[in-house]
Protein backbone atom coordinates (compact mmCIF):
# COMPACT_ATOMS: atom_id res chain seq x y z
CA UNK A 1 0.00 0.00 0.00
CA UNK A 2 1.69 3.55 -0.83
CA UNK A 3 0.77 6.12 1.61
CA UNK A 4 1.89 9.88 1.40
CA UNK A 5 1.89 11.58 4.71
CA UNK A 6 1.70 15.53 4.93
CA UNK A 7 2.94 16.71 8.46
CA UNK A 8 5.09 19.42 10.10
CA UNK A 9 4.75 19.16 13.61
CA UNK A 10 5.90 17.16 17.28
CA UNK A 11 2.46 16.11 17.17
CA UNK A 12 1.95 14.52 13.68
CA UNK A 13 5.17 13.15 14.12
CA UNK A 14 2.77 10.85 16.84
CA UNK A 15 0.29 10.12 14.20
CA UNK A 16 3.49 9.16 11.18
CA UNK A 17 4.76 6.85 13.76
CA UNK A 18 1.84 4.71 13.99
CA UNK A 19 0.81 4.96 10.71
CA UNK A 20 4.24 3.65 9.52
CA UNK A 21 4.26 0.93 12.07
CA UNK A 22 1.04 -0.04 10.81
CA UNK A 23 1.00 0.02 7.27
CA UNK A 24 4.16 1.55 5.96
CA UNK A 25 4.97 5.19 4.78
CA UNK A 26 5.96 5.61 1.27
CA UNK A 27 7.15 9.04 1.09
CA UNK A 28 6.75 12.66 3.83
CA UNK A 29 6.07 15.87 2.61
CA UNK A 30 7.20 18.11 5.31
CA UNK A 31 8.99 21.24 5.84
CA UNK A 32 12.40 22.02 5.98
CA UNK A 33 14.42 20.58 9.34
CA UNK A 34 11.11 19.74 11.36
CA UNK A 35 10.32 16.14 13.29
CA UNK A 36 8.66 14.14 10.32
CA UNK A 37 12.30 14.85 8.15
CA UNK A 38 14.38 13.64 10.71
CA UNK A 39 11.72 10.68 11.14
CA UNK A 40 11.88 10.05 7.28
CA UNK A 41 15.88 10.32 7.55
CA UNK A 42 16.22 7.62 10.43
CA UNK A 43 13.16 5.43 8.86
CA UNK A 44 14.75 5.49 5.57
CA UNK A 45 11.35 7.16 3.59
CA UNK A 46 11.73 9.09 1.14
CA UNK A 47 10.41 12.90 1.87
CA UNK A 48 10.35 16.28 0.22
CA UNK A 49 10.68 19.38 2.09
CA UNK A 50 8.89 22.61 0.66
CA UNK A 51 7.45 25.79 2.32
CA UNK A 52 4.69 26.02 -0.16
CA UNK A 53 2.77 23.31 -2.59
CA UNK A 54 2.86 24.10 -6.36
CA UNK A 55 2.52 22.46 -9.38
CA UNK A 56 5.55 20.64 -9.35
CA UNK A 57 4.85 19.09 -6.11
CA UNK A 58 1.38 17.88 -7.26
CA UNK A 59 3.31 16.19 -10.76
CA UNK A 60 5.57 14.57 -8.57
CA UNK A 61 2.60 12.79 -6.16
CA UNK A 62 1.03 11.93 -8.98
CA UNK A 63 4.07 10.19 -10.54
CA UNK A 64 4.65 8.33 -6.77
CA UNK A 65 0.57 6.79 -7.49
CA UNK A 66 -0.35 6.94 -3.76
CA UNK A 67 -3.23 4.57 -2.24
CA UNK A 68 -3.94 7.28 0.27
CA UNK A 69 -2.85 10.77 0.98
CA UNK A 70 -3.15 11.45 4.82
CA UNK A 71 -2.78 15.25 6.35
CA UNK A 72 -2.49 16.08 10.00
CA UNK A 73 -0.97 18.85 11.40
CA UNK A 74 0.54 20.17 8.05
CA UNK A 75 -0.48 23.60 7.95
CA UNK A 76 -0.77 23.88 4.34
CA UNK A 77 -4.15 23.67 1.72
CA UNK A 78 -3.59 20.81 -0.76
CA UNK A 79 -5.19 22.00 -3.97
CA UNK A 80 -8.44 19.76 -5.57
CA UNK A 81 -6.41 18.41 -7.68
CA UNK A 82 -3.97 16.90 -5.26
CA UNK A 83 -6.78 15.89 -3.25
CA UNK A 84 -8.42 13.44 -6.23
CA UNK A 85 -4.28 11.62 -6.90
CA UNK A 86 -5.04 9.02 -4.37
CA UNK A 87 -6.44 5.52 -5.61
CA UNK A 88 -9.05 5.58 -2.87
CA UNK A 89 -8.68 8.51 -0.61
CA UNK A 90 -7.58 11.59 0.69
CA UNK A 91 -7.79 11.77 4.45
CA UNK A 92 -7.59 14.39 7.11
CA UNK A 93 -6.48 13.57 11.17
CA UNK A 94 -8.60 16.70 12.83
CA UNK A 95 -8.12 17.27 16.41
CA UNK A 96 -11.95 18.07 17.12
CA UNK A 97 -15.39 16.11 16.89
CA UNK A 98 -16.99 17.55 13.83
CA UNK A 99 -18.45 19.41 12.58
CA UNK A 100 -17.54 21.89 16.18
CA UNK A 101 -14.36 23.65 16.14
CA UNK A 102 -13.33 23.35 12.10
CA UNK A 103 -10.67 25.23 11.22
CA UNK A 104 -6.65 25.74 12.33
CA UNK A 105 -7.01 25.85 16.02
CA UNK A 106 -9.44 23.10 17.53
CA UNK A 107 -7.53 22.30 20.61
CA UNK A 108 -6.86 25.08 22.51
CA UNK A 109 -10.47 26.94 21.10
CA UNK A 110 -11.44 23.62 22.95
CA UNK A 111 -10.29 24.57 26.04
CA UNK A 112 -10.83 27.72 26.01
CA UNK A 113 -14.84 27.03 25.71
CA UNK A 114 -14.54 25.12 28.69
CA UNK A 115 -15.24 21.73 26.63
CA UNK A 116 -15.16 18.54 29.04
CA UNK A 117 -15.45 16.40 26.06
CA UNK A 118 -13.33 16.68 22.39
CA UNK A 119 -11.91 14.23 20.01
CA UNK A 120 -10.92 13.03 16.90
CA UNK A 121 -12.15 13.01 13.53
CA UNK A 122 -10.96 10.77 10.56
CA UNK A 123 -12.52 12.61 7.17
CA UNK A 124 -12.96 12.89 3.24
CA UNK A 125 -10.70 16.23 2.03
CA UNK A 126 -12.71 18.56 0.26
CA UNK A 127 -11.98 22.39 -0.77
CA UNK A 128 -13.90 23.30 2.20
CA UNK A 129 -12.40 23.77 5.42
CA UNK A 130 -12.65 20.21 7.60
CA UNK A 131 -16.48 19.82 5.67
CA UNK A 132 -15.77 16.50 4.42
CA UNK A 133 -17.50 13.28 4.96
CA UNK A 134 -16.77 11.76 8.46
CA UNK A 135 -15.12 7.72 8.58
CA UNK A 136 -15.18 7.61 11.96
CA UNK A 137 -14.41 9.96 15.57
CA UNK A 138 -13.17 8.76 18.84
CA UNK A 139 -14.58 10.62 21.75
CA UNK A 140 -11.74 12.23 24.57
CA UNK A 141 -12.41 13.00 27.75
CA UNK A 142 -10.59 15.91 28.55
CA UNK A 143 -8.44 16.00 32.31
CA UNK A 144 -8.93 18.87 34.65
CA UNK A 145 -4.93 20.25 33.87
CA UNK A 146 -5.30 19.40 30.25
CA UNK A 147 -2.88 21.31 28.33
CA UNK A 148 -2.96 22.67 24.41
CA UNK A 149 0.58 20.44 24.35
CA UNK A 150 -1.05 17.23 26.52
CA UNK A 151 -4.71 17.24 24.48
CA UNK A 152 -2.67 17.29 20.84
CA UNK A 153 -0.51 14.32 21.95
CA UNK A 154 -3.04 12.13 23.08
CA UNK A 155 -5.49 13.05 19.88
CA UNK A 156 -2.65 12.31 17.09
CA UNK A 157 -2.12 9.26 18.95
CA UNK A 158 -5.87 8.27 19.23
CA UNK A 159 -5.88 9.54 15.35
CA UNK A 160 -2.78 7.94 14.53
CA UNK A 161 -4.59 4.50 15.55
CA UNK A 162 -8.31 5.24 14.09
CA UNK A 163 -6.70 6.15 10.67
CA UNK A 164 -5.14 2.71 10.24
CA UNK A 165 -8.53 1.36 11.01
CA UNK A 166 -10.03 3.36 8.47
CA UNK A 167 -8.06 3.02 6.18
CA UNK A 168 -8.10 -0.78 6.62
CA UNK A 169 -11.95 -0.62 6.08
CA UNK A 170 -12.15 1.77 2.74
CA UNK A 171 -9.65 -1.10 1.44
CA UNK A 172 -12.12 -3.70 2.54
CA UNK A 173 -15.53 -1.76 1.02
CA UNK A 174 -16.27 -1.69 4.62
CA UNK A 175 -16.34 2.19 5.15
CA UNK A 176 -19.80 4.30 5.82
CA UNK A 177 -18.51 7.53 5.47
CA UNK A 178 -21.19 10.22 6.82
CA UNK A 179 -22.13 13.68 5.60
CA UNK A 180 -21.52 16.82 8.39
CA UNK A 181 -24.63 18.72 9.80
CA UNK A 182 -23.97 22.49 8.36
CA UNK A 183 -26.30 23.79 11.14
CA UNK A 184 -23.56 22.37 13.97
CA UNK A 185 -20.67 23.48 12.23
CA UNK A 186 -18.42 26.41 14.20
CA UNK A 187 -14.89 27.57 12.88
CA UNK A 188 -11.42 28.41 15.02
CA UNK A 189 -9.12 31.10 13.77
CA UNK A 190 -5.43 31.14 13.92
CA UNK A 191 -4.21 31.95 17.12
CA UNK A 192 -1.94 35.61 17.45
CA UNK A 193 0.81 36.50 19.98
CA UNK A 194 -1.30 38.84 21.21
CA UNK A 195 -4.16 36.50 22.40
CA UNK A 196 -2.14 35.65 25.07
CA UNK A 197 -1.19 39.08 26.21
CA UNK A 198 -2.98 39.66 29.76
CA UNK A 199 -3.38 43.55 31.34
CA UNK A 200 -2.47 43.19 35.25
CA UNK A 201 -4.44 46.57 35.76
CA UNK A 202 -7.16 44.89 34.64
CA UNK A 203 -6.65 40.42 34.71
CA UNK A 204 -8.74 38.05 34.37
CA UNK A 205 -10.14 36.25 37.31
CA UNK A 206 -8.28 32.83 38.05
CA UNK A 207 -10.18 30.59 37.34
CA UNK A 208 -10.27 32.21 33.24
CA UNK A 209 -5.88 32.75 33.87
CA UNK A 210 -6.26 29.16 34.16
CA UNK A 211 -7.93 28.37 31.17
CA UNK A 212 -6.02 30.58 29.25
CA UNK A 213 -2.69 29.47 30.46
CA UNK A 214 -3.85 25.99 29.46
CA UNK A 215 -5.01 26.83 26.49
CA UNK A 216 -2.17 29.25 25.43
CA UNK A 217 0.44 26.37 26.12
CA UNK A 218 3.17 25.98 24.14
CA UNK A 219 2.34 28.95 22.03
CA UNK A 220 1.46 31.88 22.31
CA UNK A 221 1.74 31.59 25.83
CA UNK A 222 0.13 33.64 28.51
CA UNK A 223 2.34 36.81 28.86
CA UNK A 224 2.73 40.20 30.30
CA UNK A 225 5.24 43.20 30.04
CA UNK A 226 6.90 45.12 32.98
CA UNK A 227 9.91 46.56 34.80
CA UNK A 228 11.98 44.19 36.30
CA UNK A 229 15.33 44.24 37.46
CA UNK A 230 15.55 47.69 35.63
CA UNK A 231 14.67 46.54 32.07
CA UNK A 232 11.43 45.74 30.44
CA UNK A 233 11.13 42.43 30.43
CA UNK A 234 8.56 39.75 28.88
CA UNK A 235 7.08 37.48 31.32
CA UNK A 236 5.15 34.25 30.92
CA UNK A 237 2.87 32.59 32.91
CA UNK A 238 3.52 28.61 32.51
CA UNK A 239 1.42 25.38 33.29
CA UNK A 240 1.42 23.72 36.93
CA UNK A 241 2.26 27.38 38.62
CA UNK A 242 5.30 28.28 37.02
CA UNK A 243 6.35 31.38 35.40
CA UNK A 244 9.35 32.25 33.62
CA UNK A 245 11.43 35.49 32.76
CA UNK A 246 12.76 36.32 29.78
CA UNK A 247 16.27 34.93 29.16
CA UNK A 248 15.76 32.50 32.16
CA UNK A 249 14.35 29.20 32.89
CA UNK A 250 11.24 28.31 34.45
CA UNK A 251 10.77 28.40 37.88
CA UNK A 252 7.67 28.49 40.72
CA UNK A 253 5.88 31.56 41.38
CA UNK A 254 7.44 30.89 45.20
CA UNK A 255 11.41 31.11 43.96
CA UNK A 256 9.88 34.22 41.47
CA UNK A 257 9.21 35.80 44.30
CA UNK A 258 11.88 35.46 45.82
CA UNK A 259 14.09 36.35 43.54
CA UNK A 260 12.55 39.25 42.21
CA UNK A 261 11.84 42.50 44.55
CA UNK A 262 9.20 43.59 42.37
CA UNK A 263 8.47 39.63 42.28
CA UNK A 264 5.23 39.75 44.79
CA UNK A 265 3.85 43.54 43.47
CA UNK A 266 3.24 42.13 40.02
CA UNK A 267 1.80 38.44 41.21
CA UNK A 268 -0.76 40.34 43.72
CA UNK A 269 -3.41 41.26 41.02
CA UNK A 270 -2.89 37.64 40.47
CA UNK A 271 -2.81 36.17 44.23
CA UNK A 272 -5.06 33.73 43.82
CA UNK A 273 -3.56 32.20 41.51
CA UNK A 274 -0.58 32.41 42.45
CA UNK A 275 -0.98 31.56 46.13
CA UNK A 276 -2.75 28.13 45.17
CA UNK A 277 -0.85 25.04 45.30
CA UNK A 278 -0.35 23.38 42.19
CA UNK A 279 -3.33 20.55 40.78
CA UNK A 280 -1.91 17.13 40.78
CA UNK A 281 -1.41 15.78 37.63
CA UNK A 282 -2.90 12.63 36.46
Amino acid sequence: MKVVFFGNTKYSLIGAEIIHNELGLSYIVTIPASPLQLFAVNQQIPFLTLEKLDKSTTKHIISLKPDFLIVEDYGLILSNELLKVPKYDSLNIHHSLLPKYRGPSPAPSTILAGEKVSGVSIIHMTDKVDAGDVYAQKEYVLNPNETTDSLLKTLNLLGGKLVVEVIKNIVKQKANPKKQNEQEATYTKYMKKSDGFIDLNNPPSPQNLNIMIRAFYPWPGVWFKTRLSDRILTIKLLPEQKIQVEGKKPMSYKDFINGYKEGKNLLDPLDQLACSEPAESD
